[in-house]
C-alpha cells in the first residue's frame, strides 16, 4: 500500500510540475517559472524516495540526496517568492 502513495505522491508533483510550466508557457509569469521548477525538484525528489525504500529497500540509503533535493527546491520557490514577486 506504501508503495502506491510513494508513486502517486511522485505523480501528483509531475502533473503539478507540468501544469505550471505550461501556464508559464502561455503567461510568462515568473512565478510559475519558480513554481513549476519546484514541483519537478519535489517530483524528482519523490521518486527518489520511491527508489530508496522500495526498490533498494536495504542496499543504498538516499536519505542525504533526497533532503538536498527537496531543499533546493524548495529554495528555488523561495527565492522567486522573495526577488520576483515584488
Amino acid at each position: 500500500m506504501a508503495e502506491a502513495v510513494y508513486i502517486l505522491c511522485a505523480l501528483t508533483a509531475v502533473a503539478c510540475a507540468v501544469l505550471l510550466l505550461r501556464a508559464y508557457g502561455r503567461s510568462q509569469s515568473r512565478l510559475l517559472l519558480w513554481s513549476g521548477l519546484c514541483f519537478v525538484g519535489l517530483g524528482v525528489s519523490n521518486i527518489m524516495l520511491f527508489i530508496d525504500l522500495v526498490v533498494l529497500s536495504t542496499t543504498v540509503d538516499l536519505y542525504l540526496p533526497r533532503v538536498l533535493t527537496t531543499l533546493a527546491s524548495v529554495s528555488i520557490l523561495l527565492y522567486g517568492l522573495i526577488w520576483d514577486a515584488s
